[in-house]
């Protein structure tokens, strides 16, 4: 009578455990970055804005119209380039990823209104109606304060309802009043809340 051989299935061997490890560690490290706000806004970025917001609305003012645009628009290049050094600066020093998941999701829910903004202005430059423009400008830039605020820290948000409150507030009042309302949303309360960003959450 002939010998019984059991035949064995060959087992898998199990994933090593540093790879699960490393596995889980990255789990871990995206549902936190999922979680976590945007705190690389910089306070003192925003007080520096602020500053040049105020002077430009004074030098612009009493202007024509395409040399008071011309202005403004050289203001918002400016701001965009201390917005991007300051934030870039503030998160070296608490080592957070610039572009992490709440970062970007900052820059692409502030991205679509101001898109918006640009694309409407046009519309009225053509159309004639050009004061209309610097209340549309306060109340796109505040809505997509908001929205972008929403992953960030808390008092971002309310600061974008304080330019949408100027911004409507400019559209019904008498054109006259325009440069104040640009002087007070992008001037002021940049002021304001970079010195409360910048006490509060780091710089």
């Amino acid at each position: 009578m002939g010998s019984i051989h059991l035949v064995t299935q060959p087992q898998e061997e199990p994933p090593a455990l540093h790879t699960r490890a490393m596995d889980n560690l990255q789990y871990i490290r995206e549902t936190m970055e999922r979680a976590t706000a945007f705190t690389a806004i910089s306070g003192w970025g925003l007080l520096a804005i602020g500053i040049t917001g105020l002077m430009t609305s004074f030098i612009a003012a009493h202007k024509s119209f395409k040399s008071w645009l011309a202005i403004w628009l050289a203001d918002a290049l400016v701001a965009l380039l201390i917005a991007g050094w300051s934030m870039d600066r503030k998160a070296r020093a608490t080592q957070t990823p610039l572009l992490s998941g709440p970062g970007r999701k900052v820059a692409f829910s502030l991205s679509p209104p101001l898109l918006a903004g640009a694309i409407l202005s046009l519309v009225l430059y053509r159309s004639g109606s050009t004061n209309a423009i610097p209340g549309l400008w306060l109340l796109l830039y505040g809505t997509g304060v908001i929205t972008g605020g929403m992953f960030s820290v808390s008092v971002v948000p309310i600061m974008g309802l304080g330019f949408m409150a100027l911004g409507a507030a400019t559209l019904f009042a008498p054109a006259a009043f325009a440069d104040w309302f640009m002087a007070a949303g992008f001037g002021g309360l940049h002021i304001i809340f970079g010195v409360i960003i910048a006490r509060r959450y780091g710089g």
